[in-house]
């Protein structure tokens, strides 16, 4: 099933709360000034179910242009957008900044909803849609469907829930859920007994219940204590949804609208951003250098200096590099867009692309800098290498492979796997023979499944250190070959990101707990050897009472792990300091006697030759006695 946002556009006044309300039966506007002046201030958010069972969330967003900026912000995450004009005024200015908006953020499907249909005239309405045809030409909304509506009869509702229906069904294509996941926030608030909760749309990847991630920029590790998903609680939100998160270790005065939720050392801060930037060609400003800026992106709003790269100046209709240096930090990736306006008067001129989220300071005109960006604007050999690293998520591809099959030497490549590298969108394990690669979404993929197994591992089987290296590896990467394999784990071990003990992975930080259930059955274990001595019961004969025998069976393991327990064979396990004690007194034996008999070792520890014959396979088994050929005859190892 897909997870879709559908958004509303358009001018004020021309029914888009009321549409979302027809369509829904909720009101979206939550503050008494919006119910009292009619107009929606900031984001509103609801769904509804289409006819196919798929839930949608919808988000109503200002048409005022004093809430521009709530209007950028919810454009975040949207898949459709429903572009509102009321048919009895036709187009209107706040109707074009919207659409030139969308355009500048990268908005690729809509709807043209005409609303008030039941207002005017058939003829009327038809000169409407053909003044919107010629206003749109040229726009992503030109080959748009038009749908009559009139919100407050019903009229035309059943069309508009087919068409998006169908668009949702045939054009928008569904959120990748398998990458890192990154949530820019909208808004926060506080609720008695919950404390802080997030809103936002989660625009990559998952999040699950008791995740620990980092909130950007401010830098603060968050974890998640609740899920809600259209006000149900939720195990796990994914791509494509809105979501309503409860946080603990933060404050809701700590948090703004721009800040973003990813896991730990994903993101970096910055206060500069090198971007491509085009100016719209409606508009009447030209960009100068150094010019004050209002930044939009995701759901920040920061201001800023343009510092234009290639050209003295860029006008309406003209694109340029520039280099935004920011009067707040961000956190922000390659590829995301933004809206800019002016400062004052408030207008918006323009957006485009982030080309490089952490750049360093550039001069401008400076020939290097500009191939650089350029490069990276186009797509460049190392776009084309990381499409084809990420196309080996199970195996892995050798630097031999790569250089095949982009057609390139490895010399060629080496200045770009350098620069994937160092952004963090590929991991590198070099062997002796050959270099291994591996994309960053798919190496977090791997690393939440197992990260998941051992959670569950450590629930159900509390009492042991964690799941065998070789197990993970036969699940989870039986492809990737083992030296390879280890190197993952070593390295995801010297991050904190798995645990380790020994040959066993677990949870970072996990220690076995040594709780009073522990204990009961330490003691238990301790007071039944103690109690037989050198009289060895078998483990199966244990009277445990209610304690589930493997729970007892992983104490012992543990017991025997931390030097308090040894085992004598199979079916036996005894207190060390009882070995300990037979050790010694047999080594006194022989170093006066040549040979011990297993009925002199009956005797010795006044036991039955059942119990003997074993503590002699011991001392054989820790090279204190061996064999002479006969089978009850021990001489000393050395």
């Amino acid at each position: 099933m897909k997870n879709i946002i559908i958004g509303t556009a358009g001018h004020i006044d021309h029914g888009k709360t009321t549409l979302i309300k027809a369509l829904t039966g909720r009101n979206t506007d939550r503050w008494e000034e919006e119910r009292r002046r009619g107009i929606t201030i900031d984001l509103g958010f609801t769904y509804f179910d289409l006819k196919n069972g798929d839930r949608v969330g919808i988000i109503d967003v200002p048409g005022h242009e004093k809430f521009i900026n709530n209007m950028v912000a919810g454009v975040i995450g949207m898949d459709l957008v429903l572009l509102v004009v009321a048919a009895d005024e036709g187009i209107m200015p706040q109707t074009r900044e919207h659409i030139d908006i969308l355009g500048l953020l990268g908005m690729e499907k809509s709807i043209i909803v005409l609303n008030k249909c039941d207002l005017v005239e058939e003829d009327w309405i038809e000169l409407v849609e053909e003044e919107l045809r010629e206003e749109l030409e040229g726009t992503f909304l030109e080959n748009a469907p038009v749908v009559r509506v009139s919100a407050a009869t019903g009229q035309g509702l059943d069309e508009l829930v087919d068409t998006i229906e169908h668009v949702m069904k045939d054009e928008v294509k569904e959120k990748d859920i398998h990458t890192i996941p990154r949530l820019p926030i909208d808004r926060a608030f506080s609720l008695s007994g919950f404390g802080t909760v997030i809103t936002g749309t989660l625009i990559s990847g998952s999040i699950s219940k008791d995740d620990v991630l980092e909130m950007y920029p401010i830098g603060k590790e968050c974890k998640i204590r609740n899920i809600q998903v259209h006000g149900v609680d939720q195990e796990r939100c994914y791509a494509g949804q809105r979501v309503a998160i409860n946080l603990s270790n933060i404050k809701k005065s700590e948090i703004r609208r721009g800040c973003v939720i990813a896991p730990k050392n994903n993101m970096k801060n910055t206060e500069l951003l090198d971007a491509k930037i085009s100016i719209l060609p409606s508009s009447m400003r030209i960009l100068k250098n150094h010019e004050r800026l209002h930044l939009y992106t995701g759901t920040s709003e920061i201001l800023c200096r343009a510092v234009l790269l290639d050209k003295e100046e860029i006008g309406p209709g003209e694109s340029g590099l520039v280099q935004f240096r920011l009067e707040e930090e961000i956190a922000v990736k390659r590829g995301d867009r933004f809206v800019v306006r002016f400062y004052s008067p408030m207008e918006t001129i323009g957006g485009g692309v982030i080309l490089e989220p952490n750049p360093v300071r550039k001069r401008r005109f400076d020939e290097k800098t500009i191939e650089e960006l350029k490069r990276k604007e186009s797509g460049s050999l190392g776009d084309v290498m990381e499409l084809q690293i990420k196309d080996y998520a199970d195996t892995m591809i050798t630097l031999a492979e790569l250089a095949k099959v982009t057609a390139h030497s490895v010399d060629e490549l080496q200045e770009y796997l350098d620069e994937l590298q160092t952004e963090g969108r590929i991991l590198v394990f070099p062997m002796k023979k050959d270099v291994y690669l591996w994309h960053q979404d798919s190496e977090f993929e791997v690393r939440e499944k197992i990260l998941a197994a051992l959670k569950a591992y450590h629930e159900k089987h509390p009492y042991r250190y964690g799941m065998k290296k070789a197990e993970i590896h036969n699940t989870y990467l039986k492809k990737v070959k083992p030296i390879v394999f280890d190197a993952y784990i070593e390295r995801m071990v010297e991050e904190n990101k798995l645990g380790r003990k020994e040959e066993y992975l677990q949870l970072p930080g996990y220690e076995v707990p040594k709780d009073a259930n522990y204990q009961a059955v330490e003691k238990l274990l301790r007071t039944t050897f103690e109690k037989a001595g050198y009289d060895f019961v078998r483990f199966s004969e244990i009277d445990l009472g209610k304690i589930p025998r493997a729970t007892a069976e992983d104490v012992m393991l543990m017991m025997m792990d931390e030097g308090q327990c040894v085992r004598i064979n199979d079916e036996m396990f005894t207190l060390a300091t009882l070995m300990d004690e037979a050790k010694q007194k047999i080594l006194t034996h022989l170093q006066s006697e040549d040979v011990i008999t297993i009925a002199q070792v009956r005797d010795m520890f006044s036991t039955s030759r059942k119990s003997a014959k074993p503590i002699l396979e011991y001392m054989d088994s820790i090279k204190v006695t061996k064999k002479t050929g006969g089978e009850s005859e021990r001489v000393a190892y050395l």
